[in-house]
């Protein structure tokens, strides 16, 4: 083997596992896989061609006169696509008249003689062919080029391979590490703000004559300015369990432990209401998907603070149950229903929840009857 070629060759590998493991867009990647096999073949046109399902190879970058053959589709029995299945590099002095190659090579390409077809890759990890070519009437590919253009191939598709799986794993952690973000905010938080707002509006319910107006207003902005923080909150959130489909393979969010969100949000009504809530559990709710048992907590908390802030109800019964059907949850209190001309805001969100989550929701209230709120969720 020539020594010049070969260190050329190591240099090129060199610049490829660089690129790959660094990051780079994958296009970029085989853009210079291209570019460098080019070079070292003294070629004309050189393509790297990557393995379909169903055996076709496709090209996905190309480098030299014919830079739009990208997408182009070659069939399983061409040359390409046999090397590509883990064949033996496959070489030809003119490759539009050699019975093994001529068959197969598309009008695009009639105007190249000398080809050379060597494995994207090694053993287990072969993605497609790397293919090089020469004008008509230029000299042949000799078996030294061959020899540094197959390990260099060989090399390349490793490397690209490998980046690939890297770059997967690394964008799972990512997303384990968002989804926790994401679970701290929602469920210590974004609680601790709500038990925090509840309190304020029940001082200002409770103590409202001793305020003056301007205190009164005061308290009243805090409770806004409370309500719009969780609302920011919640929007975060959602960013965060949201990646972006165009540049990010979907990750399973972790299940939720609705059961314990549950109890926190009765704990907090029953400090507020000065009664504990009845908490009826059903069913396996430890491994409620998270945007689901989202819904159902907001519902729930929706509801709760109903009760808190308007029934002046003397009892309060919550119920969350698991079934084929999904989750259904129902609030119940005895008190003197939601009042008329009061803001219904929360409860639109709930119907609007519902209806986008393929669910269900309804409120009956009444001064006699008191308030039961129902939100249904299927998890299908």
């Amino acid at each position: 083997m020539d020594p010049t070629l070969a260190a050329r060759a190591l240099s090129a590998a060199t610049e490829i596992t660089s690129t790959a493991l660094s990051g780079e867009d994958p296009g970029a990647v085989l853009d210079t896989v291209v570019a460098r096999a080019a070079e070292l073949a003294e070629a004309d046109l050189g393509l790297v061609m990557v393995r379909a399902d169903d055996g076709r190879v496709i090209v996905e970058a190309a480098q030299g006169a014919l830079t739009g053959l990208r997408g182009l589709t070659l069939p399983a029995d061409s040359a390409a696509g046999r090397v590509a299945r883990g064949g033996e590099p496959v070489v030809s002095e003119d490759f539009t008249i050699d019975p093994r190659t001529a068959p197969f090579v598309p009008d695009e390409l009639r105007g190249f003689g000398p080809f050379a077809a060597a494995p994207f890759g090694s053993g287990g990890r072969i993605l497609g062919a790397l293919t090089v070519y020469r004008r008509h009437g230029r000299y042949p590919f000799s078996a030294g080029t061959i020899e540094v253009l197959t390990a260099f191939a060989a090399q390349a598709g490793v490397v690209l391979a490998l980046a690939e799986g890297a770059n997967a794993r690394h964008r799972v952690t990512l997303y384990q590490e968002r989804e926790r973000i994401a679970r701290e905010l929602h469920d210590v938080i974004v609680q601790r703000l709500y038990g925090a707002g509840m309190q304020l509006d029940r001082v200002r319910r409770n103590m409202r004559k001793r305020f003056a107006q301007a205190d009164g207003n005061r308290l009243s902005d805090a409770i806004d300015q409370l309500d719009q923080t969780i609302e920011e909150i919640r929007g975060t959130v959602r960013a965060l369990r949201s990646p972006d489909p165009e540049h990010d393979a979907p990750v399973a969010v972790a299940a939720s432990d609705l059961a314990e969100s549950a109890r926190g949000e009765v704990r907090i009504a029953g400090e507020l209401l000065g009664f504990p809530p009845t908490l009826e559990l059903s069913g396996e709710l430890a491994n409620i998907p998270a945007e689901r048992a989202d819904h159902i907590r907001a519902a729930l908390r929706e509801a709760l603070s109903n009760v808190v802030r308007h029934s002046g109800a003397s009892e309060s019964r919550v119920s969350l149950c698991r079934d084929e059907e999904g989750v259904k949850l129902r609030v119940r209190d005895n008190g003197s229903g939601v009042p008329q001309g009061v803001a219904t805001r929360g409860l639109r969100h709930l119907a609007e929840r519902a209806e986008t989550a393929g669910g269900k929701f309804f409120i009956n209230s009444s001064p006699s009857l008191g308030t039961l709120v129902a939100f249904d969720l299927p998890l299908d």
